[in-house]
């Protein structure tokens, strides 16, 4: 039908779920893949602890803040918005073994996240990507990342109960969806006394 060789759509399959875009289940065939999936859950969340522990499943997640408001000029320009259109704006801490470790300040085009809440978020029990593609539509597909050398501020310190000006890691994430289209910009400032930042470069 599509003039294409049964060895190139094996190739292309193979590189799919490599990439977690498609998942094998044993016995029912080959599947797209959700964030929901065990595998993808945390697909972009390169932390991992000094000592080897079950990072991601021991995780709890605090949201701050979650409101509606104006673009500022960069976050626009970031998701390709106008200045002054709306967007959610979220804040939360992951703590990691009772320890806080991640600060994300996060922002997404109002009009695709209508009805998003702090409580919504807090209340889901899966992965905020999970909840994103299922009650939203919105799956993300690629990001990517600038890092940098940041010291802590007073707030940040505070959240993160470490000392004022503590080295950390900030993570700006962008993250896109089908069609290349930016969707969410997120901020992230990382403890890195009892973890560091992993990549896989190929």
């Amino acid at each position: 039908r599509f003039k294409v060789s049964q060895g190139t759509v094996r190739k292309a399959v193979d590189e799919l779920a490599a990439e977690n875009l498609l998942m094998r289940r044993q016995g029912k065939g080959t599947f797209v893949a959700t964030h929901a999936e065990e595998q993808v859950q945390y697909r972009f969340l390169r932390l991992a602890p000094d000592q080897p522990s079950p990072l991601p499943g021991s995780a709890r997640r605090e949201f701050l803040d979650c409101r509606r408001l104006r673009a500022p000029v960069d976050v626009a320009r970031s998701l390709q918005m106008k200045a002054g259109d709306m967007v959610v704006e979220v804040r939360r801490v992951l703590h990691f073994s009772g320890q806080p470790v991640v600060l994300d300040d996060i922002w997404l085009p109002g009009h695709m996240f209508k009805g998003l809440t702090a409580d919504r978020l807090s209340e889901y029990r899966g992965p905020m990507y999970g909840l994103f593609e299922s009650e939203f539509g919105v799956r993300m597909i690629r990001a990517e990342e600038k890092l940098r050398a940041v010291a802590a501020d007073e707030t940040e310190a505070r959240l993160l109960e470490v000392e004022l000006g503590t080295p950390l890691l900030s993570v700006e994430r962008l993250a896109f969806t089908y069609g290349d289209q930016p969707v969410e910009l997120r901020r992230g400032l990382y403890r890195t006394d009892h973890h560091f930042y992993r990549n896989e470069l190929s």
